[in-house]
């Protein structure tokens, strides 16, 4: 009897372990938040409803329109119209970037990153260095606008950001990246071929057509056109109408993550040692610019982002450097992980290799974007 009893705690033990190692971000997040609290008590003011608010709208809405498998249809009917290699690895890339502006890095990778390994299949075309181009194409294109990307949604809340000097700010680094993409494009391998996936039919235009109207409400939200409360209501009673299974399958642990580093951040930030090394370190525009990237690929930029706001006040070269810092390691940005994840349950074989190749690029692009945005900002 003791001996099940044993066992049975072992396993609800390793499940929850199992839980904790499954978002590593989040646990770390859960720890600092917790060990803080002995440093310093936390307050309710430390959390940033807009954002949290606004985050919780947009991962409704996506998840919405991700099960319509609406974007999966658009682009089946783009690819199959693709007589060569080149071209489709070309439409997939570009897709990434483009979309991501609107539905995020997250969902652009887990749509076009599944449907790139089935024209993979199909085809057997190696796209492996399509998927890494896809993931850097995600995260340039994601930082164009507010909602492309927490960090963004973060920054563009807590400083009160206009439309026009965000967009000013981020639009060269965009167009710089898309061009470097396009070089990188050109160096695909090409060969002729006719790819024939079979298309998704459209049985109800109406749930779609209704949630993009729920999401282009939400963006309206987050550029300050209506307030964030409204966006919420009328969110919240589209999901109870249409689909109220949603709200048990959207990312809690992304929304508990953010809760987690305001905590961890507000009590922190009040400690004397703290406020004396930032403002030691975060002197000008450009220890801001480069603390951004070189913390972000050891804790992502989403964090990185959080934390330096609450030392500085000069938004811009934080804005570029977390955007920019997302490039390099793997874990500099969350949705980098999720594209390496997705390969590699597909080819276990070749991590190793992905790894090689994704760090090469990455790379490149990190020095390339970091060193002329880098000028820019000193001119500007």
């Amino acid at each position: 009897m003791k001996e099940s009893v044993l066992i049975q705690d072992n396993k609800r033990i390793k499940l929850k372990l199992g839980f904790l190692k499954k978002d590593m971000v989040f646990t770390v997040a859960l720890i600092l938040a917790a060990t803080s609290c002995f440093i310093h008590p936390p307050k309710l003011e430390y959390l940033n409803f807009p954002v949290l608010v606004s985050l919780f709208n947009l991962m409704l809405a996506i998840k919405a329109l991700e099960e319509l498998r609406y974007l999966d249809k658009f682009a089946i009917a783009i690819i199959n119209k693709c007589n060569n290699s080149r071209s489709v690895s070309a439409i997939l890339i570009l897709l990434c970037f483009f979309c991501s502006m609107f539905v995020t890095n997250d969902v652009a990778l887990l749509t076009f990153v599944p449907l790139t390994l089935v024209v993979s299949r199909k085809t057997k075309m190696p796209m492996m260095e399509t998927i890494i181009l896809q993931t850097i194409a995600a995260n340039i294109g994601s930082s164009l606008t507010p909602m492309g990307n927490p960090q963004n949604l973060f920054i563009y809340s807590y400083y009160g950001i206009k439309p026009m000097p965000f967009f000013s700010t981020v639009l060269f680094m965009a167009v710089l990246g898309i061009s470097s993409l396009y070089l990188f494009i050109k160096r695909l391998h090409k060969r002729e071929l006719k790819v024939v996936l079979p298309p998704l039919p459209v049985d109800d235009w109406k749930k779609p057509t209704v949630w993009g109207m729920v999401l282009a409400i939400i963006i309206a939200s987050i550029f300050g056109v209506i307030s964030y409360q409204i966006a919420f209501m009328i969110t919240l009673m589209t999901v109870i109408i249409l689909n109220v299974k949603l709200l048990i399958k959207i990312d809690y642990l992304l929304l508990l993550t953010f809760i987690c580093f305001f905590i961890f951040i507000g009590n922190i930030s009040n400690t004397n040692a703290l406020q004396a090394v930032a403002s030691e370190s975060l002197k000008d525009s450009t220890s801001v610019y480069f603390s951004s990237i070189f913390l972000s690929q050891f804790i992502s930029n989403v964090p990185a982002s959080i934390l330096l706001a609450e030392f500085t006040t000069d938004w811009k070269p934080l804005l570029l450097g977390v955007n920019i810092g997302g490039l390099g390691t793997i874990i500099a940005s969350l949705a980098s992980v999720i594209s390496y994840k997705i390969f590699i349950q597909a080819y276990p074989k070749e991590s190793k290799k992905y790894l090689i190749k994704f760090s090469l690029y990455n790379f490149s692009f990190l020095a390339f974007l970091t060193m002329i945005q880098y000028f820019i900002l000193k001119i500007f």
